[in-house]
Protein backbone atom coordinates (compact mmCIF):
# COMPACT_ATOMS: atom_id res chain seq x y z
CA UNK A 1 0.00 0.00 0.00
CA UNK A 2 1.57 3.47 -0.83
CA UNK A 3 1.35 5.91 2.42
CA UNK A 4 -1.00 8.01 1.32
CA UNK A 5 -3.73 4.94 1.23
CA UNK A 6 -2.85 4.09 4.68
CA UNK A 7 -3.93 7.48 5.78
CA UNK A 8 -6.90 7.76 3.62
CA UNK A 9 -8.20 4.47 5.20
CA UNK A 10 -7.37 6.19 8.74
CA UNK A 11 -9.33 8.85 7.93
CA UNK A 12 -12.35 7.54 5.77
CA UNK A 13 -12.46 5.10 9.13
CA UNK A 14 -12.08 6.95 12.11
CA UNK A 15 -11.90 11.05 11.32
CA UNK A 16 -10.70 12.98 8.73
CA UNK A 17 -7.44 15.48 9.61
CA UNK A 18 -9.88 18.20 9.18
CA UNK A 19 -11.19 17.45 12.33
CA UNK A 20 -7.74 18.56 14.18
CA UNK A 21 -8.15 21.64 12.58
CA UNK A 22 -11.70 22.54 13.45
CA UNK A 23 -10.53 21.76 16.81
CA UNK A 24 -7.35 24.07 17.03
CA UNK A 25 -9.65 26.96 15.25
CA UNK A 26 -12.42 26.51 17.31
CA UNK A 27 -10.64 25.86 20.57
CA UNK A 28 -7.35 27.60 20.15
CA UNK A 29 -5.19 24.13 20.54
CA UNK A 30 -2.55 22.66 18.88
CA UNK A 31 -1.50 19.42 16.96
CA UNK A 32 0.95 18.23 14.28
CA UNK A 33 -1.01 15.38 13.12
CA UNK A 34 -0.53 13.56 9.24
CA UNK A 35 2.20 12.33 7.81
CA UNK A 36 5.37 13.11 9.76
CA UNK A 37 8.15 11.39 7.69
CA UNK A 38 8.20 9.84 4.37
CA UNK A 39 10.83 7.37 3.24
CA UNK A 40 9.41 7.33 -0.02
CA UNK A 41 8.56 3.54 -0.28
CA UNK A 42 5.24 1.50 -0.93
CA UNK A 43 4.28 0.22 2.69
CA UNK A 44 4.95 -3.31 3.31
CA UNK A 45 3.77 -3.46 7.29
CA UNK A 46 2.85 -1.27 9.81
CA UNK A 47 3.05 -0.76 13.41
CA UNK A 48 0.26 0.94 15.27
CA UNK A 49 1.13 2.08 18.60
CA UNK A 50 0.63 5.39 21.01
CA UNK A 51 4.41 6.97 21.11
CA UNK A 52 7.22 6.86 18.45
CA UNK A 53 9.75 5.39 21.17
CA UNK A 54 13.14 3.79 20.39
CA UNK A 55 11.22 0.16 21.65
CA UNK A 56 8.17 1.17 19.03
CA UNK A 57 10.76 1.80 16.21
CA UNK A 58 12.67 -1.98 17.54
CA UNK A 59 9.89 -3.54 17.04
CA UNK A 60 8.88 -2.36 13.48
CA UNK A 61 12.47 -3.01 12.66
CA UNK A 62 12.47 -6.86 13.94
CA UNK A 63 8.93 -7.23 12.51
CA UNK A 64 10.27 -6.12 9.26
CA UNK A 65 7.49 -3.38 8.94
CA UNK A 66 8.30 0.03 7.14
CA UNK A 67 5.26 2.33 8.92
CA UNK A 68 4.81 3.54 12.27
CA UNK A 69 1.42 4.73 12.80
CA UNK A 70 1.18 6.51 16.06
CA UNK A 71 -1.64 8.71 18.28
CA UNK A 72 0.81 11.27 19.79
CA UNK A 73 2.57 13.52 16.51
CA UNK A 74 5.91 12.25 16.48
CA UNK A 75 7.35 15.74 15.81
CA UNK A 76 4.78 18.06 18.28
CA UNK A 77 6.84 21.68 18.16
CA UNK A 78 9.54 22.74 16.65
CA UNK A 79 12.63 20.63 16.48
CA UNK A 80 16.26 22.38 15.12
CA UNK A 81 18.25 19.12 14.98
CA UNK A 82 18.12 15.18 14.84
CA UNK A 83 20.21 13.01 16.88
CA UNK A 84 20.83 9.76 17.44
CA UNK A 85 21.99 9.82 20.54
CA UNK A 86 20.39 7.49 23.21
CA UNK A 87 19.62 10.15 25.38
CA UNK A 88 17.98 12.75 22.28
CA UNK A 89 14.02 13.20 22.16
CA UNK A 90 15.03 12.63 18.29
CA UNK A 91 16.31 9.25 18.95
CA UNK A 92 13.20 7.03 18.21
CA UNK A 93 12.81 9.88 14.48
CA UNK A 94 16.65 9.33 13.89
CA UNK A 95 16.19 5.90 14.23
CA UNK A 96 13.24 5.83 11.94
CA UNK A 97 15.10 7.66 9.38
CA UNK A 98 18.28 5.42 9.14
CA UNK A 99 16.17 2.18 9.09
CA UNK A 100 13.68 3.37 6.22
CA UNK A 101 10.63 3.63 8.45
CA UNK A 102 7.42 6.33 7.22
CA UNK A 103 5.66 7.68 10.27
CA UNK A 104 2.00 9.11 10.31
CA UNK A 105 0.45 10.32 13.42
CA UNK A 106 -3.24 11.25 14.24
CA UNK A 107 -4.11 12.78 17.11
CA UNK A 108 -6.83 15.50 17.80
CA UNK A 109 -8.70 13.79 15.44
CA UNK A 110 -9.11 10.55 16.86
CA UNK A 111 -8.98 11.54 20.12
CA UNK A 112 -12.48 14.10 18.92
CA UNK A 113 -14.23 11.55 16.85
CA UNK A 114 -17.61 10.38 16.84
CA UNK A 115 -16.36 6.70 18.09
CA UNK A 116 -12.51 8.33 19.21
CA UNK A 117 -10.09 7.96 22.07
CA UNK A 118 -12.29 10.17 24.56
CA UNK A 119 -16.00 8.03 23.29
CA UNK A 120 -14.30 4.46 23.67
CA UNK A 121 -12.91 6.09 27.41
CA UNK A 122 -16.80 7.00 28.23
CA UNK A 123 -17.33 3.35 27.50
CA UNK A 124 -15.19 1.69 29.21
CA UNK A 125 -16.15 3.47 32.22
CA UNK A 126 -19.82 2.23 31.55
CA UNK A 127 -21.38 5.13 30.22
CA UNK A 128 -23.86 4.35 27.03
CA UNK A 129 -24.83 7.81 25.81
CA UNK A 130 -23.24 11.58 26.54
CA UNK A 131 -25.56 13.54 28.02
CA UNK A 132 -23.53 16.96 27.23
CA UNK A 133 -19.80 17.25 25.43
CA UNK A 134 -17.46 19.99 26.53
CA UNK A 135 -15.92 20.58 23.34
CA UNK A 136 -18.36 19.83 20.42
CA UNK A 137 -17.74 19.63 16.80
CA UNK A 138 -19.18 19.31 14.38
CA UNK A 139 -18.94 15.30 13.68
CA UNK A 140 -17.09 14.57 17.15
CA UNK A 141 -16.22 16.36 20.53
CA UNK A 142 -14.10 16.13 23.21
CA UNK A 143 -14.96 15.77 26.99
CA UNK A 144 -17.93 14.26 28.17
CA UNK A 145 -20.77 13.78 30.34
CA UNK A 146 -23.18 11.03 31.11
CA UNK A 147 -24.40 8.62 33.67
CA UNK A 148 -23.00 5.39 35.12
CA UNK A 149 -25.14 2.79 36.99
CA UNK A 150 -24.93 3.45 40.26
CA UNK A 151 -22.02 1.80 42.10
CA UNK A 152 -20.00 2.51 45.17
CA UNK A 153 -16.94 4.14 44.36
CA UNK A 154 -14.72 1.27 45.57
CA UNK A 155 -16.85 -0.66 43.35
CA UNK A 156 -15.99 1.47 40.39
CA UNK A 157 -12.32 1.73 40.91
CA UNK A 158 -12.27 -1.65 41.27
CA UNK A 159 -13.84 -1.60 37.74
CA UNK A 160 -11.41 0.74 36.34
CA UNK A 161 -8.05 -1.29 37.28
CA UNK A 162 -9.51 -4.11 35.42
CA UNK A 163 -11.08 -2.91 32.41
CA UNK A 164 -7.89 -0.50 31.92
CA UNK A 165 -5.28 -2.68 32.96
CA UNK A 166 -3.50 0.03 34.69
CA UNK A 167 -1.84 -0.45 37.86
CA UNK A 168 -1.11 3.55 38.56
CA UNK A 169 -4.46 4.61 38.85
CA UNK A 170 -4.98 6.93 41.57
CA UNK A 171 -8.08 7.73 43.57
CA UNK A 172 -10.04 10.54 45.35
CA UNK A 173 -12.67 8.99 47.31
CA UNK A 174 -14.76 12.41 48.49
CA UNK A 175 -17.81 10.02 49.66
CA UNK A 176 -20.31 10.36 47.05
CA UNK A 177 -21.75 7.00 44.94
CA UNK A 178 -21.11 6.88 41.28
CA UNK A 179 -23.61 7.69 39.16
CA UNK A 180 -22.52 10.99 37.03
CA UNK A 181 -18.99 11.26 35.61
CA UNK A 182 -17.39 13.49 33.70
CA UNK A 183 -14.31 11.85 31.65
CA UNK A 184 -11.62 13.16 29.47
CA UNK A 185 -9.29 11.26 27.43
CA UNK A 186 -5.14 12.13 27.87
CA UNK A 187 -4.18 15.25 29.94
CA UNK A 188 -7.94 16.54 29.97
CA UNK A 189 -8.12 18.70 33.67
CA UNK A 190 -7.85 22.08 33.26
CA UNK A 191 -9.79 24.91 35.09
CA UNK A 192 -12.56 24.56 31.94
CA UNK A 193 -12.75 20.80 32.16
CA UNK A 194 -13.54 21.00 36.24
CA UNK A 195 -16.23 23.92 35.78
CA UNK A 196 -17.76 21.70 33.10
CA UNK A 197 -18.26 18.45 35.56
CA UNK A 198 -19.20 20.59 38.34
CA UNK A 199 -22.19 22.72 36.21
CA UNK A 200 -22.68 19.72 34.96
CA UNK A 201 -23.74 17.82 38.34
CA UNK A 202 -20.92 15.01 38.14
CA UNK A 203 -20.12 13.23 41.30
CA UNK A 204 -17.07 11.80 39.80
CA UNK A 205 -14.01 12.84 37.32
CA UNK A 206 -12.07 11.05 35.38
CA UNK A 207 -8.73 12.20 33.24
CA UNK A 208 -5.12 11.81 33.66
CA UNK A 209 -2.15 14.33 34.36
CA UNK A 210 -3.02 15.83 36.90
CA UNK A 211 -2.51 19.58 38.68
CA UNK A 212 -2.69 19.98 42.64
CA UNK A 213 -5.04 22.91 42.54
CA UNK A 214 -7.37 20.69 40.43
CA UNK A 215 -7.21 17.99 42.83
CA UNK A 216 -7.86 20.10 45.63
CA UNK A 217 -11.23 22.02 43.86
CA UNK A 218 -12.93 18.65 42.67
CA UNK A 219 -12.43 17.43 46.18
CA UNK A 220 -13.50 20.33 47.64
CA UNK A 221 -16.51 20.44 45.31
CA UNK A 222 -17.27 16.74 46.48
CA UNK A 223 -16.02 15.01 43.09
CA UNK A 224 -14.39 11.56 43.62
CA UNK A 225 -11.31 11.52 41.26
CA UNK A 226 -9.86 8.62 39.23
CA UNK A 227 -6.08 9.55 37.73
CA UNK A 228 -5.19 7.19 35.05
CA UNK A 229 -1.90 7.49 33.69
CA UNK A 230 -1.81 9.09 30.26
CA UNK A 231 -1.28 6.36 28.62
CA UNK A 232 -3.65 4.01 30.24
CA UNK A 233 -6.76 6.78 29.27
CA UNK A 234 -6.18 6.79 25.85
CA UNK A 235 -4.15 3.13 24.73
CA UNK A 236 -8.06 1.86 25.53
CA UNK A 237 -9.70 3.53 22.45
CA UNK A 238 -6.52 3.46 20.29
CA UNK A 239 -6.50 -0.23 20.55
CA UNK A 240 -10.13 -0.32 19.65
CA UNK A 241 -9.53 1.55 17.06
CA UNK A 242 -6.65 -0.66 15.53
CA UNK A 243 -9.10 -3.03 15.97
CA UNK A 244 -11.38 -1.70 13.18
CA UNK A 245 -8.62 -0.56 11.04
CA UNK A 246 -6.15 -3.91 10.72
CA UNK A 247 -9.25 -5.50 8.41
CA UNK A 248 -9.31 -3.34 5.81
CA UNK A 249 -5.36 -2.49 5.34
CA UNK A 250 -4.20 -4.71 2.48
CA UNK A 251 -0.26 -5.32 4.69
CA UNK A 252 0.58 -7.22 7.72
CA UNK A 253 -0.04 -4.86 10.62
CA UNK A 254 0.45 -5.38 14.97
CA UNK A 255 -0.48 -3.39 17.67
CA UNK A 256 2.76 -2.64 20.42
CA UNK A 257 1.74 -2.12 23.65
CA UNK A 258 4.31 -0.54 26.08
CA UNK A 259 2.76 -2.01 29.55
CA UNK A 260 5.52 -0.26 31.80
CA UNK A 261 3.33 2.90 31.00
CA UNK A 262 0.24 1.85 31.87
Amino acid sequence: MKLTEISAVAESCVAPLSLSGQFCKKYGAYDNSGVILDCGEDIRGALFCLDLTPAAAGEAVKRGYNLIFTHHPAIFGGIKSVSCSPASPTAALAQCMRAGISVVSMHLNFDAAPFGIDWHLMRGLGGKCEEAVMCPLEGGGYGRLYDVEGQPFADFCAHVKEEFASRRCVFYDSGRQVKKVASFCGAGCDEQSVAFAIAGGADTFVSSDFKHHHIAALVNAGINIVSLTHYASEIYGFARIYASLKERLSIPSALFIEKIFL
